[in-house]
């Protein structure tokens, strides 16, 4: 079955994942409290089984999905919560931003079989602290809870590659836009810009500007485009921090 961990190891120095250390309850006093969010019943059972003889992991709950997870993490409180990525009525990734509004100090590992650069990336941007895939042994899954509830990320090696390249993909394209002149703004566009950014409205700027309100529509429409916006904010902030704007 592919919900299934790979083979167990016998946990030598050699199997734990990079930045963990196998075995120690880091002198808790308290267990650390787990949720398991699965749509497979018998994986969710497995895990706690395999967390139950942990004596510093406690299972306080479980999900069939993203939607009772949100509910269960908002009654129960948990440090750790373990979820998979694809799940029907609401899938982990959907679930993950919901569950920092409801309880901010849980802490969400990804454990999926999905090794799709997609899925990691929106996990991550989601707010979870740990992706792992369902391959590893059961006596990684504890030693990553572990990890992670002393504050560490954690993710699959195969994984971790992957988003190493995607952040040395986004430093070069950062430094490309840097090499690239700042779009020119016309000496009107800049007059709207910098109205815009005292927090005037378009009305209030075609009063100020002697020009129609649609003239300033326009002017705010050519900005965006010439920037590659989406937003008037976006655009005070852009310029601003090129130093096509100063605002005194």
């Amino acid at each position: 079955m592919a919900d299934t961990f790979g083979p167990m190891r016998n946990g030598g120095a050699g199997d734990s994942m990079p930045g963990t250390e196998p075995a120690a309850d880091g002198g808790r006093e308290e267990p650390i409290r787990v949720l398991v969010v699965d749509d497979h019943a018998l994986f969710r059972r497995g895990l706690e089984i395999v967390l139950a003889a942990e004596e510093d992991i406690q299972v306080v709950g479980e999900a069939g999905d993203g939607a009772e997870a949100v509910d269960k993490a908002a009654d129960l409180l948990p440090d750790i919560i373990l979820m998979d990525v694809r799940m029907p009525r609401r899938g982990g990734i959907e679930a993950c931003t919901s569950i920092k509004e409801v309880a901010p100090s849980a802490k969400i590992i990804m454990l999926t079989i999905s090794d799709e650069e997609a899925d990691l990336y929106d996990a991550i941007k989601a707010g979870a602290t740990g992706y792992l895939l369902k391959e590893i042994s059961t006596d990684e899954v504890a030693t990553a809870i572990r990890a992670v509830a002393d504050g560490q990320s954690q993710i699959s090696p195969s994984m971790a590659s992957k988003l190493l390249t995607e952040f040395k993909s986004m430093i070069q394209r950062t430094d490309e836009r840097r090499l690239v002149p700042a779009p020119r703004l016309t000496d009107r566009e800049l007059e709207v810009l910098k109205l815009v950014a005292t927090g005037m409205n378009n009305r209030d700027i075609a009063k100020e500007l002697f020009i129609s309100e649609n003239t300033v529509k326009n002017h705010v429409r050519n900005i965006l485009e010439k920037l590659q916006l989406h937003s008037r904010m976006e655009a005070v902030v852009y310029a601003m921090r090129e130093k096509i704007l100063e605002i005194r």
